[in-house]
């Protein structure tokens, strides 16, 4: 978990702390407390101590329990102001993956310009229906989330409409293991592979491959998309990282060029995508 992050949690339970120990029908004990919230005295205290983030639902319920309804705004806008930047797998799955294609979706569509390094598989916005359908099935069933993998299969295709929008522009570079990583069937891969060599020559798609053989700069990353030079979005197992900070942002737009310098484009990528599309044979 990041420093910045902790220490904004451990000042959120300092607030909460304050207003059990100032509550105006007098100093609560975290017994007291848990009592009348119908909690566990330990939920209390890793509150206070900043090793657990609370929910809305906590805060309000904190607020309303020490008599102080009126200071709910304050925490929720304190939670909010640094949940912002780490966004949790568990806590935007509680409902599926569909929310969080749509949250997506409204996120794509205010954008002129996304510069995307997708290490891992195929980047959401060139995904076919059925890759997209493994991709969702299988963190589902890893996360134990819910299972809407239709809505979110259509709220992922609905996103790629941008692709064809007038003055929309989608920079992409990929390593060449993604193309041979089987994380669907071969049929389904191959498929996957037939609409990547169908993009490459869409004016508002950059496609850029680093072949297998090539000298990479760096040791590539975790994945990431940058829209339009004010928001990163970093995936990791956890979590989504929302940075939006300038310094960071410039970071970011470093590690797509570099990477870009080694990487194949236009007719290039073509043969790599048609050299692993041929080895499966299906």
């Amino acid at each position: 978990m990041s420093t910045d992050y902790q220490r904004a949690r451990e000042e959120l339970g300092r607030q909460l702390r304050a207003l059990r120990v100032e509550s105006p029908e007098g100093r609560l004990t975290g017994a007291q407390l848990a009592q009348r919230l119908g909690w566990q005295q330990s939920k209390i205290s890793k509150l206070e101590n900043g090793r657990q983030t609370p929910t809305d639902a906590d805060l309000r319920a904190w607020a309303e329990a020490v008599g102080r309804p009126a200071a709910f705004p304050e925490l929720r806008a304190r939670l909010k102001g640094f949940e912002s930047h780490i966004r949790s797998w568990q806590r935007q799955l509680a409902a599926g993956h569909a929310p969080v294609q749509e949250t997506w979706n409204t996120l794509v569509s205010n954008a002129t310009t996304v510069h995307a390094l997708s290490g891992t598989a195929v980047n959401g916005m060139l995904q076919t229906a059925d890759y997209a359908r493994h991709i969702f099935e299988r963190h589902a069933a890893l996360r134990k989330s819910p299972r809407d993998t239709d809505a979110a299969v259509r709220a992922r295709m609905k996103r790629q409409e941008w692709l064809y929008r007038p003055g929309k522009r989608l920079n992409l570079i990929m390593p060449e293991s993604v193309l041979w990583a089987r994380i669907c069937p071969p049929e389904t891969l191959a498929a996957q592979l037939d609409r990547l060599l169908g993009v490459v020559g869409l004016d508002t798609v950059r496609l850029g491959i680093l072949p297998l053989e090539a000298a990479l700069p760096l040791a590539l990353g975790n994945s990431f998309n940058l829209l339009d030079d004010r928001l990163v979005v970093v995936e990791n197992w956890h979590a989504e990282l929302w940075l939006e900070d300038a310094e960071t942002i410039a970071l970011y737009r470093r590690v797509w060029d570099t990477f870009a310098e080694p990487a194949v484009f236009g007719t290039d990528a073509q043969q790599v995508i048609a050299r692993v599309r041929r080895s499966l044979k299906v």
